[in-house]
C-alpha cells in the first residue's frame, strides 16, 4: 500500500521515474543493471524481507546515494543514529501526514541547491561542525567569520535563504545585525536564526522581539537544528512566492510599478554603498494611442506583451525591469555607469525597432523613446524617476525614437 501510494505521488508531483524494489536483492539487481549512476535518490525501509537489520541502508550509503528512511521500526535513539549517518531524513510510516512529509523530503533532496544557509560564526571549530551538519542534510552552506563579512555577502547579491548566526559575534550584536539586514533588504529580508551557548530564555525573547526568525540554544539535537532552519527557509520561500505574485503586472507578466518603487530604493542604496554607477530609464512606446485608436485595445495589449517579452530578454536578471503603467516601462540599471547605460538603452531601442509584431497576417513595427537619468547621490526615488521623465519628454519633443540623457545633451553641445 505504501509503495503504491508513494510511487504514484512521487511520479505525479515531480514527473520523475520511480523504480520499486521489494527486497535488497532486487535493489542490487537494478543498480547492477545500470552502466552509470541512474538514481538520484533512494527511499527505503530499514527492515526488508532479506535485510532485517539495516543492510539495505548500508548498501545504499556504500553506493554514495542520498537516502530517505521511511520505516515503521523506529524510536528516538534509532532516529538519532540514522541521522548521524548522513541520510536526508527519517520519517515514521504510521504518523499522521507521513506520506506528505515524505513527498516534501523528496522535493528538498532533489532541489537541495535552492536552499542556501549563510552561517556566521567566529569559531572555526564551531563553524566547521555546524557546516558539516547542514551539508549532511543537503543544505548549501556559505560561511562567514563575522557580521561585516556576512553583510558584504548579502550586499553582493548571493542567493541566501536563511542566515544562521552566533548571537555573540564580537564585531556586531545580533540585534544590530538584524537591523542592518532589514535596512538593506526591507521588511521581506532574509530570515535570521540566532544560536548561542547556554543562552537564557530572556536572551531568546529579546532576539525574537527584535525580529529574529528563531533562536537555538546549545546543546541541541541535530534533527532539531536542521528542522528549525528548514522551517524558516520554507516559510520564507512561501512568503516570496506570494510577494512575486503581488509584484507581477497582470498583462505583461513582468514586475509592476509597486514592486519597482519598493525594490528600486534598496538597489540604489546598495549600488551607492558599493561605489558603483547606476541610472534609471523610462521607456515609452511611440504613438501608442494612435495604434490603439487604429487597431483597437486588443492589438494594443498584444504590442505591450511583445515589448515586455523583448525587454525581459534584453534586460535579463541583472537589472530591474517593470511596467510603470500604460505604455511606460522602467529600468533600473545595477552597476552600469552613464555611458554603459546609454549604450544599453540604444541597443534596446534598435532591437525593438527591428522586431516585427504579427497581427492578423500583418506585420507591425514600433519605436520607443527613452529617458535616462544618472544616479550619483542619495535622493528620493521619485526624484530619480522625475529626472528620467524629463529626459523622456525631451526625447519625444526632439522627434521620438531616440534616447535622451544628460550625456546625450553634453555630446550634442560638444559637437
Amino acid at each position: 500500500m505504501f509503495a503504491t501510494a508513494l510511487k504514484y505521488g512521487l511520479e505525479l508531483t515531480h514527473g520523475i521515474n520511480i523504480t520499486h524494489c521489494a527486497s535488497l536483492e532486487a535493489a542490487k539487481a537494478e543498480i547492477a543493471a545500470t552502466l552509470e549512476p541512474a538514481f538520484s535518490l533512494s527511499v527505503l525501509d530499514l527492515n526488508l524481507p532479506d535485510a532485517p537489520n539495516c543492510e539495505a541502508l548500508d548498501f545504499i550509503l556504500a553506493n554514495r546515494m542520498p537516502a530517505i528512511v521511511f520505516t515503521a521500526a523506529f524510536n528516538d535513539g534509532t532516529r538519532d543514529e540514522i541521522l548521524e549517518r548522513g541520510v536526508v531524513d527519517c520519517i515514521i510510516k504510521n504518523e499522521p501526514g507521513s506520506i506528505d512529509r515524505l513527498l516534501a523530503a523528496v522535493d528538498r533532496a532533489l532541489t537541495h541547491g535552492l536552499t542556501t544557509v549563510l552561517l556566521v560564526d567566529a569559531s572555526n571549530d564551531s563553524r566547521q561542525e555546524l557546516a558539516g551538519i547542514l551539508r549532511r542534510h543537503r543544505f548549501s552552506v556559505i560561511e562567514a567569520v563575522d557580521a561585516v563579512e556576512a553583510l558584504r555577502l548579502l550586499d553582493q547579491g548571493e542567493t541566501i535563504d536563511v542566515v544562521v548566526a552566533d548571537t555573540n559575534l564580537a564585531d556586531m550584536p545580533a540585534a544590530v545585525l538584524l537591523k542592518e539586514i532589514r535596512q538593506r533588504q526591507g521588511e521581506d529580508c532574509v530570515p535570521l536564526i540566532g544560536f548561542c551557548d547556554h543562552g537564557d530564555a530572556r536572551l531568546a525573547a529579546r532576539f525574537i522581539e527584535a525580529g529574529g526568525a528563531d533562536f537555538i540554544r546549545r546543546p541541541f539535537l541535530e534533527a532539531e537544528f536542521c528542522c528549525r532552519i528548514r522551517h524558516a527557509a520554507s516559510l520564507q520561500q512561501r512568503i516570496q512566492t506570494l510577494k512575486r505574485a503581488a509584484a507581477n503586472d497582470y498583462l505583461t507578466e513582468i514586475f509592476n510599478r509597486r514592486h519597482f518603487f519598493l525594490t528600486g530604493p534598496r538597489l540604489v542604496d546598495q549600488c551607492l554603498r558599493r561605489g558603483e554607477g547606476t541610472s534609471v530609464a523610462v521607456l515609452d512606446i511611440d504613438h501608442f494611442k494612435r495604434l490603439n485608436d487604429t487597431y483597437g485595445h486588443e492589438i494594443g495589449d498584444v504590442v505591450l506583451k511583445h515589448v515586455a517579452r523583448r525587454l525581459k530578454v534584453l534586460v535579463g536578471e541583472e537589472h530591474l525591469l517593470a511596467r510603470l503603467g500604460g505604455e511606460e516601462f522602467g529600468i533600473l540599471f545595477d552597476g552600469l555607469d552613464v555611458r554603459q547605460a546609454y549604450a544599453f538603452c540604444e541597443r534596446m531601442r534598435i532591437e525593438l525597432a527591428k522586431s516585427k509584431i504579427v497581427v492578423d497576417d500583418e506585420d507591425l513595427t514600433i519605436t520607443v523613446s527613452i529617458g535616462l537619468a544618472t544616479i550619483e547621490a542619495p535622493e528620493s526615488f521619485e526624484n530619480y524617476l522625475h529626472a528620467a521623465d524629463q529626459f523622456l519628454y525631451m526625447a519625444k519633443h526632439a522627434g521620438r525614437n531616440r534616447v535622451m540623457s544628460e550625456l546625450a545633451l553634453l555630446d550634442a553641445l560638444a559637437s
